[in-house]
Order: structure tokens, then C-alpha cells, then sequence
């Protein structure tokens, strides 16, 4: 019951008290809980950027809506997906997971030339639809691994991909942005959501079955 204990404890803080930072080592407990999630076809189509710079988190405040909580959080974690398939990245990562089991390389060629038949015969936007499906799923686990460690956050998808993309220069490297996640601690004197119900639908109209 711990992980629904933590998962009902967490919110999506608004309001936090920047001068509480987070111990490195749970930002990294954090990343790490992203890194492992599962993606598909073994490809892991994102990554996380950690900025702790103040500068750039001020400048980001304008892209996200004027929300002062990723100037104020102590780490904003930003996923980028991959902004297309490349036969290079599906070989490289094959590459290096036959090199880490002691595998010879091309001992998933079959398999490779498939996902290479598929994907890159569809549109860069498809592409990229699909790749930031999967920086989703490591998001949430993050989410998830913040919770336990009682760290607060806030998932955000409510900012400007383009202009972030610009201000980090993420097209050059062949990335787009996702998704924004800030982490801190909470200013519980001036947060209006602290101590609001938590709300979910019941679970009867959350459910459908199929017996």
C-alpha cells in the first residue's frame, strides 16, 4: 500500500519555497526511476535535461503561461523526445544492447529492419507522436518515485514546445520537448491547493469490466 499512500499524498504543488532545495541524490533516485521505464521496442526515445540554472528557469517563465513555479522549484526536469526515427538511432541502441548482454551485433538485425520498415516510412510528425508517448511513461514513474521520496511536483504540459525548443536549441540535437516537470518543496502558507481535497473519479465510473 505505500506506492497509493504516497500517490494520494501528492498533489500538483503550485506555489514553492524557493530557498528549500532537493538533495542531489534524490533528483537522481528521480532520474533514474525515468531512465528505467519501460518503452517501446527497448528504444528509449527520450531523455530528461535537469536545469538548476536560474537564468534559464527565468526565462522559461514567459514560455510556460507566466508560471512562476519553474523559477521558484529547485530542479525543472524537462523531457525531450526524439523528433524522428533514424536507422542510426534504431542500430545504435540495438548496438549497445547486444554489446551490454555479450551479444553480437546484429543479433536482432530481423527484428531492427522491421521496426525500420515501419518507422521510417511514416511522417516526422507521426514519428514524434510516438516518441513522446514514450517519454510519458518515464514521466510518470518519475512522478511516482518523487511521491515516495515526499518531493514535490508539478507535471506540466502547459508551455510553448516551440520556444522552449529554441531556448535550449533542442532541434539541433534532434529533440523536441514534452513535457515539464518541476521539483521542490512546497510553500504551504501560500499554496491555495495544499490542503484541498484530493479528486478522482470513483472507481466504478473509472472502471470497465469485462467478466
Amino acid at each position: 500500500m505505500a506506492l497509493l499512500d504516497n500517490l494520494k499524498w501528492r498533489y500538483a504543488t503550485k506555489k514553492y519555497d524557493p530557498t528549500k532545495k532537493v538533495a542531489q541524490d534524490d533528483v537522481d533516485k528521480i532520474i533514474e526511476a525515468a531512465r528505467l521505464a519501460p518503452t517501446s521496442s527497448g528504444l528509449q526515445q527520450f531523455k530528461v535535461i535537469v536545469i538548476t540554472n536560474q537564468d534559464i528557469k527565468d526565462k522559461i517563465i514567459p514560455i510556460a503561461m507566466d508560471q512562476q513555479i519553474v523559477a521558484d522549484c529547485s530542479h525543472l526536469l524537462v523531457f525531450v523526445a526524439w523528433d524522428k526515427y533514424t536507422a542510426e538511432r534504431i542500430d545504435g541502441q540495438y548496438d549497445y544492447i547486444t554489446d551490454e548482454r555479450g551479444l553480437p551485433r546484429g543479433r536482432f538485425g530481423s527484428y531492427t529492419d522491421r521496426l525500420k520498415r515501419k518507422y521510417l516510412n511514416q511522417p516526422e510528425k507521426e514519428n514524434f507522436i510516438h516518441t513522446a508517448r514514450q517519454a510519458y511513461i518515464g514521466f510518470g514513474l518519475a512522478i511516482a518515485q518523487a511521491a515516495e521520496l515526499k518531493v514535490d511536483c508539478t507535471p506540466m504540459e502547459g508551455f510553448s514546445t516551440e520556444a522552449l525548443d529554441e531556448l535550449l536549441d533542442l532541434r539541433s540535437k534532434g529533440l523536441r520537448s514534452v513535457l515539464l516537470l518541476p521539483l521542490g518543496y512546497r510553500d504551504a502558507e501560500n499554496d491555495w491547493l495544499v490542503n484541498m481535497k484530493k479528486v478522482r473519479k470513483p472507481k466504478e465510473d473509472f472502471v470497465i469490466k469485462f467478466e
